[in-house]
C-alpha cells in the first residue's frame, strides 16, 4: 500500500512531464527503500485498476486528471452508450457516440477522455478498456450455418459468434467467455444453464449476469478442511465464559446460519442488561487467507427465494461460525446496561464463549408474546421475551424522538413446494418478534460505532447522509400536486422533518407510493471509513457489527476490535495500514452490496412473473402505484406490480400531469392511490414484465 501511495504521489506531481518507467521504478525504490520488483508489481496493479494511464508513449498520468476519468460503460441497443464515472454519484453520466465506444461492451470498465462538459451533460471518447467483462449470458441461436450467442442483456446490441464447442445447441441458455480478438468479439461456451423455457435456467442466467457463483475455489475448500468443526480448549483461553447464561437465537423458519444470539436480565439497579453475542468469524478467517480473499470479492451473501449464495463456505457459515443450539461457539459480545429511558449507561465489548439454549423462530416468539400456544422451547422463555419486548418498545420510542424513520413498504415472501417451484406469494410479515431483534442489533451497532469513533481508531461505518435539497424540493412538489399542504423547506434537513412528511400521508390510499417517493429522495446508505451519521435511523454513530457471516464490513471491524482487545499497538504504520484496509473494505463492500441488491430484485421479479403466468385472465383488486405518460402501474396486495398501457385505458384524450402523477381525460382520470379492478393480460418470465388491463 505504501508503494502504491508513493507512485501515485510521484505521478500526480510530475504528470505529463514524466517519461521513462525505469526512471520511475529506480527513483521510488531508492528514495523509499523498496525493491524494484515490488514497485513494478504495484505499478502493474495500478494499471489494471485504471488508476494509471499511458496517455502517450512513455508518458503516464493518474486517473482522474487531465480530463480523463474512469468508470463503467453502459451500452444501448442503438450502439451508443454512457459511462458511469467512478466516485461521482452526483455527476452526469458521460455520453459516448457509437463511433467512439472503442468496441466496449456493456459492463466493461473503461478510461474516458471528456470531450465536452456542459450544464448537466458531458460527452466523451473511450480511450482504453482496462477491465473487460469476462463472461456473457445468453441464448444460442442459429444464423445461416453458424451458431451465435444472443445476449440476455439488451444493452448489448449485437449477437456474438460462438467458437466451436460441445455441450450446447439452439435454444440453450449458456454462459460464454468473451474472446477479444480484433474488432469483432467471439465467445466460447463455458456453462450450459438449461433450456430457454426453464425458469430455473432463467434464474441462473440472472445470477451469472451479476457474476455470482455457488461454488468456491479449490484453495478455499482446502483451507476449510483444516478448520476444526468444534471449539478447541486453547481457543477459549482469555475469553469471557457465557455458556451458563440464558442466550438464544431468533431467526426466520428457513434460516441456516445464525450469527447473533441475545440474552437479557434486570440488574440490582432495575436496569436492563442486554447481551448481544455475534459469531467470531475473525477467529477462523485469517486476513488475506484464500477464504478471506474470496469473502472480500463476494462482499456479502446474496439471498434468493429458493437459495442463498453465501459469502463464506457452508462449513463456516452453517457450521463452526453459526451459533447453533446446544453447541459451544466463539463470539464477539457486546454487553449493554440500558436504563428505563433506553440510554446505554455502560457497556463491555469482549471475546466470549456461548452455548445457545434454543434456536427459535419469529413465529414461535411472537405467539408467546401474544399469549398463544407455542412450542415448548419458546414457552420456557416467555419471561425473557416479555422483558425484551418492554426494552424494545422503550428503544423504539427513544429512536422515534431522535428522528428514526419507519417506512411501511411491504416486501414479498414467496411460498415454494418441495421441488423449489413457486406456488404462492404474499407480503412478508414484520411483527414484534422481528422488531425486537432489529432494535437490539441497532443498539449494539450504535454502541460499538460510538466507542471506536471516540477512540479515533480506523473503522468501517454504515453511513446514510442527509438528503440533497433539490431532492426534498421534488418531494414537496409531489405533495403539493396531491393537494397536501406542506411545510416550508428548513435550512437544515433533519430526520424529524422527514417524520413530518411521512405523517402527512399516513392512512391515505397513496401512502405506499408517497413513502416510496420519499425514500427515493434520500441518499443511498453505504460503507465509509468516515463517521458521517445515519439519517434514516437518526443516529450520529452507526456501523454494521452484527452479521460477519454474511457481510464483509462486519468482519473488517471485528478484526480491528480484536486487535484493540488484545492491546496491540495501533499507532504509526499499523494505524495507516488499518486506515487503508478500512477504505478499501468500505468501497468494495458498497459495490458488492449494490450488485447483490440489483440481482435479488431481478430474481424476485422473475418469480413474480413465473407465478402469475398461469393466472392470465384472472381478475384482481389493486391500487395505482405510479402514473406515467404511457400508462398506469397497478400493485396488488401480494406486491406484484404491472402496467396498464395507455392504449388499454378507456378511449379518451389524456393529459399527463407529472407533479400530481395523474392521467386526466375528458371523461376519465387515473391517479396514484386509486383502487382499481384489473385483469392479468400477460406475464413474461424473459422480460420479467407483467401487463394488466382494466377489468
Amino acid at each position: 500500500m505504501q508503494i502504491r501511495k508513493k507512485i501515485l504521489e510521484f505521478l500526480s506531481k510530475e504528470g505529463l512531464a514524466y517519461s521513462g518507467l525505469n526512471n520511475l521504478f529506480s527513483f521510488i525504490s531508492k528514495t523509499y527503500n523498496f525493491s524494484i520488483g515490488d514497485v513494478k508489481k504495484e505499478f502493474e496493479k495500478l494499471e489494471k485498476e485504471g488508476l494509471v494511464f499511458e496517455i502517450r508513449k512513455g508518458k503516464f498520468i493518474t486517473i482522474p486528471s487531465h480530463g480523463y476519468v474512469k468508470g463503467k460503460f453502459i451500452g444501448n441497443a442503438k450502439g451508443f452508450g454512457f459511462v458511469e464515472v467512478d466516485g461521482a454519484e452526483n455527476s452526469p453520466d458521460i455520453f459516448i457516440p457509437a463511433n467512439l465506444t472503442f468496441a466496449a461492451i456493456d459492463g466493461d470498465k473503461v478510461i474516458v477522455k471528456v470531450l465536452s462538459n456542459g450544464e448537466g451533460e458531458a460527452d466523451g471518447k473511450i480511450e482504453k478498456i482496462y477491465k473487460p467483462i469476462d463472461k456473457i449470458v445468453g441464448v444460442v441461436v442459429k444464423v445461416g450455418k453458424s451458431l451465435f450467442l444472443e445476449p440476455d442483456n439488451n444493452h448489448i446490441p449485437f449477437k456474438i459468434k460462438l467458437v466451436a464447442g460441445q455441450g450446447f445447441w439452439v435454444d440453450d441458455r449458456v454462459v460464454a467467455k468473451v474472446l477479444r480478438e480484433g474488432k469483432n468479439p467471439r465467445a466460447k461456451v463455458v456453462e450450459n444453464l438449461g433450456k430457454i423455457t426453464d425458469v430455473k435456467s432463467c434464474e441462473l442466467g440472472i445470477i451469472r449476469q451479476f457474476n455470482l457463483y455457488e461454488t468456491f475455489p479449490e484453495k478455499v475448500n482446502e483451507e476449510c478442511k483444516k478448520i476444526s468443526d468444534h471449539v478447541l480448549p486453547e481457543q477459549k483461553k482469555g475469553r469471557v465464559d457465557f455458556t451458563k447464561d440464558v442466550v438464544f437465537t431468533i431467526d426466520g423458519e428457513d434460516a441456516k446460519d445464525f450469527d447473533d444470539a441475545v440474552g437479557i436480565k434486570i440488574n440490582e439497579k432495575g436496569n436492563f442488561v442486554l447481551s448481544v453475542h455475534i459469531a467470531d468469524v475473525g477467529q477462523y478467517v485469517g486476513y488475506d487467507s484464500a477464504i478471506d480473499q474470496e469473502a472480500y470479492n463476494r462482499g456479502t451473501s446474496v439471498y434468493f427465494p429458493t437459495s442463498v449464495l453465501p459469502m463464506l463456505p457452508v462449513k463456516l457459515s452453517n457450521g463452526i461460525c453459526s451459533l447453533n443450539e446446544g453447541q459451544e461457539r466463539l463470539t464477539l459480545s457486546c454487553i449493554m446496561e440500558v436504563d428505563k429511558n433506553g440510554n446505554v449507561v455502560s457497556h463491555q465489548i469482549c471475546e466470549g464463549v456461548i452455548k445457545s439454549c434454543a434456536r427459535l423462530t419469529y413465529t414461535e416468539v411472537y405467539a408467546a408474546l401474544q399469549g398463544k400456544k407455542t412450542t415448548e422451547k419458546a414457552s420456557k422463555l416467555k419471561e425473557h421475551f416479555s422483558v425484551m419486548l418492554t426494552l424494545s418498545k422503550i428503544l423504539q420510542e427513544k429512536r422515534k424522538q431522535e428522528g428514526s424513520l419507519d417506512f411501511e413498504i411491504p416486501e414479498v415472501q414467496f411460498v415454494f413446494d418441495q421441488n423449489g417451484m413457486a406456488v404462492d406469494l404474499k407480503q412478508r410479515e414484520r411483527n414484534d418478534a422481528h422488531k425486537l431483534i432489529e432494535d437490539f442489533m441497532v443498539l449494539a451497532n450504535e454502541t460499538v460505532a460510538k466507542e471506536f469513533f471516540e477512540k479515533q481508531i480506523p473503522f468501517v461505518y454504515r453511513v446514510h447522509e442527509n438528503p440533497k435539497k433539490e431532492k426534498v424540493l421534488s418531494v414537496l412538489d409531489f405533495f403539493k400536486g396531491l393537494g397536501v399542504k406542506t411545510p416550508s423547506l428548513p435550512e437544515q434537513i433533519s430526520p424529524k422533518f422527514y417524520q413530518k412528511l411521512l405523517a402527512m400521508v399516513e392512512n391515505e390510499t397513496y401512502q405506499k407510493t408517497a413513502n416510496t417517493i420519499i425514500l427515493r429522495s434520500m441518499q443511498k446508505a453505504k460503507y465509509s471509513n468516515e463517521c458521517l451519521g445515519h439519517f434514516g435511523l437518526g443516529l450520529k454513530f452507526y456501523c454494521h457489527f452484527t452479521s460477519p457471516i454474511r457481510r464483509y464490513p462486519d468482519l473488517t471491524i471485528h478484526r480491528i476490535i480484536k486487535e484493540v482487545l488484545h492491546k496491540k499497538n495501533l499507532t504509526g504504520p499499523r494505524k495507516e495500514e488499518l486506515d487503508e484496509f478500512a477504505i478499501s473494505s468500505s468501497e468494495q463492500s458498497s459495490l458488492t452490496e449494490r450488485n447483490a441488491e440489483k440481482c435479488e430484485r431481478e430474481v424476485d421479479d422473475l418469480w413474480k412473473a413465473y407465478l402469475m403466468k398461469d393466472r392470465i385472465g384472472q381478475e384482481f383488486e389493486g391500487v395505482i402505484s405510479s402514473v406515467t405518460n404511457f400508462g398506469i402501474f397497478v400493485e396488488l396486495d401480494n406486491t406484484v406490480e404491472g402496467l396498464v398501457k395507455i392504449e388499454d385505458l378507456p378511449q379518451d384524450q389524456y393529459l399527463f400531469f407529472e407533479r400530481q402523477l395523474k392521467l386526466k381525460g375528458q371523461s376519465h382520470s387515473f391517479s396514484i392511490g386509486q383502487k382499481l379492478k384489473v385483469k392479468l393480460a400477460s406475464a413474461n418470465i424473459y422480460t420479467r414484465k407483467i401487463d394488466f388491463v382494466l377489468a
